[in-house]
């Protein structure tokens, strides 16, 4: 279990350093229904994540992982973490590109909590970069081999971390309200500058491990 955990802890902080889950969790602390919408939000990330993670947990189960890693678990970390440097590469490259704001941005101020729950799942269970890194802790969880419950806590723990930096600002503006609004404010506009950056990082460095893992099982 211990082992496990120690490998899913460096992919839930991936997914939490993505600006993915982070901007528009402040974003929507600038609307009227901040509290509620926020917080839709956060339970749609959360759900997203648990989702994905699930599915690729049942999926290594299925293909007969045992007590040591199978030769399949350490190819799947291989091709991902090779995907993700690949990946983060192409990022770093393209950093300084000037992309448009996603159609989801533009009407952030109208969403109502359903709509923000519904976008949060949205943003952790489709968006592609997000997925690799899920798939890769569900796959990590579901080779171990633990059981329904071992499963279900280290799953808890790789979705907890990777909902941490959502849950940090809709947290902080329960308990400081409208006074956390300037430096989220600002927070939000250095993640919108350097988003392509902070990822391109975050994924390279995710898929080496992956790598080096993947090469280690086989």
């Amino acid at each position: 279990m211990t082992d496990v955990i120690v490998e899913v802890v460096p992919l839930g902080l991936a997914v939490a350093a993505s600006p993915f889950g982070i901007i528009p969790a402040i974003l929507l602390l600038f609307t009227p229904r901040a509290k509620a919408a926020s917080l839709g939000f956060l339970t749609g990330w959360l759900l997203g994540v648990i989702a994905v993670t699930t599915v690729f947990v049942l999926l290594a189960t299925v293909i007969e992982a045992r007590d040591e890693p199978a030769p399949w678990a350490s190819w799947t970390k291989l091709v991902l973490g090779a995907a993700l440097v690949v990946l983060g590469a192409r990022q770093w490259l393209g950093r300084h590109a000037k992309d448009d704001p996603p159609a989801w941005m533009a009407s952030i101020d109208a969403l109502a909590p359903s709509g923000a729950l519904r976008l949060g799942f949205l943003l952790s269970a489709v968006n592609p970069k997000i997925v690799m890194l899920t798939a890769a802790a569900g796959l990590v969880v579901g080779a171990a081999a633990l059981g329904a419950a071992g499963a279900a806590v280290a799953t808890a723990v790789f979705a907890l971390l990777a909902a941490s930096t959502v849950a940090l600002p809709v947290t902080l503006y329960a308990v400081a309200g409208e006074r956390v609004l300037g430096p989220l404010a600002r927070a939000r506009t250095w993640l919108q500058e350097n988003n392509a950056a902070v990822m391109a990082v975050v994924i390279t460095a995710i898929g080496v491990v992956l790598v080096v893992e993947g090469f280690q099982g086989l």
